[in-house]
């Protein structure tokens, strides 16, 4: 990964500083501190790049189009959330805030735009609770509920807190206290009760990431709300997404073992990414992961990892390093950072998945096929052949 200073950015983009610093905080060009110099910046070389393709002329819009599936321009609009200039909103308000004090309920009563906050009780308890369990829930609702065509937002929000609550009822321990609250009773740590309920607030929306795309392009063809989680939890589980806190893994034992800045050094010097730290939306710091671990103190290596990471890198580290900090601080089960994620993350499915709903429109973008017969016509077009 190759970065650019300002001077170099700007000579290759030929716009002004302004457009570049605006480009930075709507998501388009990645930036970091300067190692060299903390009080400049450099700006990922790829970003700008790409950028300044823009900038020779106007290109075909099918090319547009393919270039805003991957981290480009929004292809769809929302009044839910957003990432703006460092802060995840949602309706207008600050999540950070929110989460000093607000359950899931709450923020799904703001998310749905439901009249009362959202009530996930429930009485089920799976034989062997974890994301087996939770998709076999979700499935069951899917494969019986009824379509969301034709019937009322009252019926649906229904269906929302039923959708829910049986996905609460997978992961965690029955009963009527809030998710966070029986989470920690279903992992046997009431200390940490307070810390999971800021990570569901936090993770419980991030506008259009690939879950929920997913979740809102089944829910646009008409299928129930759980068919819409259920695709919602399918993309979760990749490692690029809901499980990318598991990479902590190595680092975390490589540092046990050597140090936490041996254990970086190793890592960048082997041609790695490290894992964990940046992100895209967030140039200065990923936000929901600085709220989360405001919450508890940071075990070793882990508070090594961090201050070493954003030295060498200049990237500090992300939500999914805070998750695995959680776990690694309250002892919990290996599989509780994508557990909470799910159960969170479903509240905010569900309120795209609605969204799309009244808009009665179906997604189904074309593709341009490059296949064998394309590379023909090109070729012989070109007088290849």
């Amino acid at each position: 990964m190759s970065w650019l200073s300002a001077d170099e950015a700007l000579a290759r983009m030929g716009t002004k500083p302004q457009t570049l610093y605006a480009n930075v905080s709507r998501g388009r060009i990645t930036a970091r501190p300067d190692p060299a110099d903390p009080r400049k910046s450099l700006y990922r070389e790829d970003d700008v790049d790409r950028l300044a393709g823009r900038q020779q002329g106007r290109r075909p819009a099918r090319t547009v189009a393919a270039e805003s599936i991957a981290w480009g321009e929004p292809v769809l609009e929302t009044r839910i959330a957003t990432v703006a200039d460092g802060r995840l909103v949602y309706r207008g308000q600050d999540a950070v805030a929110l989460a000093e004090t607000a359950t899931l309920g709450a923020v799904a009563r703001l998310l749905w735009n439901s009249a009362s906050e959202v009530d996930f009780a429930g009485k089920a308890r799976a034989l062997a609770p974890g994301m087996p369990a939770a998709y076999r829930a979700v499935a069951e609702l899917a494969a019986t509920d009824m379509p969301t065509t034709g019937r009322t937002r009252g019926v649906l929000l229904g269906d929302a807190a039923r959708t829910v609550s049986f996905l609460a009822g997978a992961l965690a321990a029955p009963g009527t206290m809030p998710v966070h609250e029986r989470l920690a009773g279903q992992w046997q740590r009431p200390e940490a009760a307070d810390a999971i309920r800021r990570a569901l607030v936090l993770l419980a929306e991030h506008e259009l990431n690939a879950s929920t795309f997913a979740a809102r392009v089944t829910a646009s063809t008409g299928a129930p709300l759980s068919a819409a989680v259920l695709a919602g939890l399918a993309a979760l589980s990749g490692p690029l997404h809901g499980t990318a806190s598991q990479s902590m893994a190595g680092l975390v034992d490589r540092a046990k073992r050597n140090g936490a800045e041996a254990a970086v050094t190793q890592h960048l010097r082997q041609g790695e990414t490290l894992a964990c730290f940046g992100h895209r939306l967030y140039p200065q710091g990923d936000v929901r992961a600085t709220a989360l671990m405001a919450a508890f103190r940071l075990p070793e290596p882990f508070a090594a990892l961090a201050e070493a990471g954003e030295r060498l890198t200049g990237d500090r580290p992300n939500i999914d390093f805070a998750l695995s900090a959680l776990v690694a601080a309250f002892d919990l089960p290996e599989a509780a950072p994508l557990q909470i994620f799910a159960l969170a993350r479903s509240v905010g499915w569900i309120a795209h998945a609605l969204e799309q709903v009244e808009t009665g429109a179906l997604i189904r973008p074309r593709a341009r096929y490059v296949g064998f017969e394309a590379s023909q016509r090109a070729n012989r077009s070109s007088g290849a052949i």
